[in-house]
């Protein structure tokens, strides 16, 4: 047997019983090498994933200690003109409003899912008319 570059071999000379007994081995070798690959895969993009999460996570970290930052920025704006305690309550009762409008918004949002017809509630109708046909 003659062997070529990369541990190849010639099979050229080989019966068409050697070939075919020789298929099951390949193709277990064959799906050996795709799960091992899948699991790289996996594992690459579950780390890629973790630090993604993480860095998004550290951003709305930052984000989220900004908010009072911004606060007290408007507040010791609004000082210029009015007293500081007034401009803290126009601060608080403006951003009371947003999260009314955003609150609002969201159950908005939430009653459209409600509206909407289930697959499975379609299917058992579907299901339902068929029966009802026989």
């Amino acid at each position: 047997m003659e062997t070529r570059r990369r541990g190849f071999r010639d099979r050229a000379d080989d019966s068409l019983l050697t070939l075919l007994g020789e298929v099951p081995e390949l193709i277990r070798n064959l799906v050996i090498a795709e799960v091992e690959a899948a699991k790289k895969w996996l594992a690459r993009t579950a780390k890629d994933g973790g630090w993604g999460a993480l860095w998004v996570f550290a951003a709305l970290f930052v984000l989220f200690w900004s908010v009072p930052v911004l606060g007290t920025f408007v507040i010791a704006g609004l000082s210029s003109w009015w007293p500081v305690w007034l401009s803290a309550l126009v601060v608080f009762f403006a951003m009371l409003i947003v999260t009314a409008v955003l609150a609002w918004l969201g159950v908005l949002r939430f009653r459209k899912i409600g509206e909407r017809q289930n697959p499975v509630q379609s299917i058992a109708q579907d299901v339902k008319e068929v029966r009802d046909e026989l």
